[in-house]
């Protein structure tokens, strides 16, 4: 059982109070010096990349949560960088390509565990093109790269709750587009 993100917090991180309360689900405040720390989401990204094979791009993780399984390339965007940088770092970060563009689809919300806290997140997702299809190597915490035909894609292969709704977006997406 995991945590809830502001359950780690006992003292008020500004003045050390003891007096640090929860005020509501996403916030706690401290008695004595009035200051209040929201638990907001943490952006994550996910990237949807297509070959001239009509062949998504997925990789397999390397590391828990749900190690084994299938995924998206992305991640955690880091402080100071955009959505879109954050993905294209994340794709290159894992296979070693480069991202040329990063059109935004859709987000959805999530939770990950990690370290025994459910940390909430709010996930976006891009179809992104890269400058080499060919030059995809599994990298960082990606297992492995692999090709799969679009029509071969099996939601409940994906080891997160996010991706395999994601992947579900898509293919809607996908099938409406005629892509």
């Amino acid at each position: 059982m995991t945590a809830h993100p502001l359950e780690i917090f006992r003292y008020c991180p500004v003045c050390g109070s003891k007096h640090f309360v929860t005020n509501d689900f996403k916030s706690r405040s401290c008695k004595d010096c009035g200051f209040t720390y929201y638990g907001n989401v943490a952006a994550a990204n996910a990237a949807f990349i297509i070959n001239d094979n009509r062949e998504l791009l997925v990789v397999r993780r390397a590391n828990e949560p749900a190690k084994g399984t299938l995924d998206l390339p992305g991640g955690f965007a880091d402080m100071d960088e955009s959505a879109e940088q954050g993905v294209a770092r994340e794709v290159e970060e894992e296979t070693g390509m480069k991202v040329t563009t990063a059109e935004y689809l859709f987000s959805l919300p999530n939770t990950y565990d990690y370290s025994g806290m459910t940390i909430h997140t709010l996930d976006m997702f891009f179809r992104c093109t890269v400058a080499d299809c060919t030059a995809a190597t599994a990298r960082d915490d990606a297992a492995e790269c692999l090709w799969v035909p679009l029509g071969e894609l099996r939601s409940e292969l994906f080891g997160l709750a996010s991706i395999r709704k994601g992947i579900e977006e898509f293919l809607k997406k996908i099938k409406n587009l005629h892509i």
